[in-house]
């Protein structure tokens, strides 16, 4: 109670995050949206074709943006934790790094970069462990997709030892 004796009101504002994940949510429908509409002539004689399942991924998504947003209005959602950027700058590097590794050294040792980089921002920093690890996962991944399913992935010396 205040010094008036009425009841103090917890005014929250709109939460501002939200609110923008509201908008990009309904810009990513839009653009679905759109895309769709472009192919209405493949229908063919059924009312099940390729426009189906991406038009209710938008509308799906559509539904989601106003939940967000409505929950950002009321500003229900729960206190964030601050951003840590650390971890984030482990997980931008380890992408960049296999963006502009994969052609040169292969998939295996630049996916499992990637996988040391991003254990590195999840607290794991041993790289002279988790490199090699990853690098055994990824040639298994490569293996399977490579290989048994006949898909085209970068190789590299790696590769090109084993097989």
């Amino acid at each position: 109670m205040n010094k008036g004796n009425t009841p103090s009101v917890e005014t929250r504002r709109p939460d501002r995050a939200a609110l923008i994940i509201a908008a990009v949510l309904a810009v990513i429908a839009g653009v679905i949206f759109w895309d769709v509409s472009r192919l209405t002539g493949l229908a063919g004689y059924s009312q099940v074709g390729p426009t189906t399942v991406p038009y209710v991924i938008a509308c799906c998504l559509i539904g989601l943006a106003i939940w967000t947003a409505a929950e950002g209005i009321r500003g229900d959602f729960a206190e964030r934790e601050p951003q840590q950027f650390g971890p984030v700058i482990w997980i931008v590097a380890g992408l960049a790094a296999q963006m502009l590794l994969l052609n040169i050294l292969g998939f295996s040792i630049a996916t499992g970069i990637l996988f040391a980089l991003t254990a590195g921002g999840f607290g794991k920093r041993r790289l002279w462990l988790t490199i090699p690890i990853g690098i055994a996962f990824s040639f298994f991944v490569w293996v399977i997709f490579a290989k048994l399913l006949q898909l085209s992935l970068p190789a590299g010396p790696f590769e090109r030892l084993f097989f």
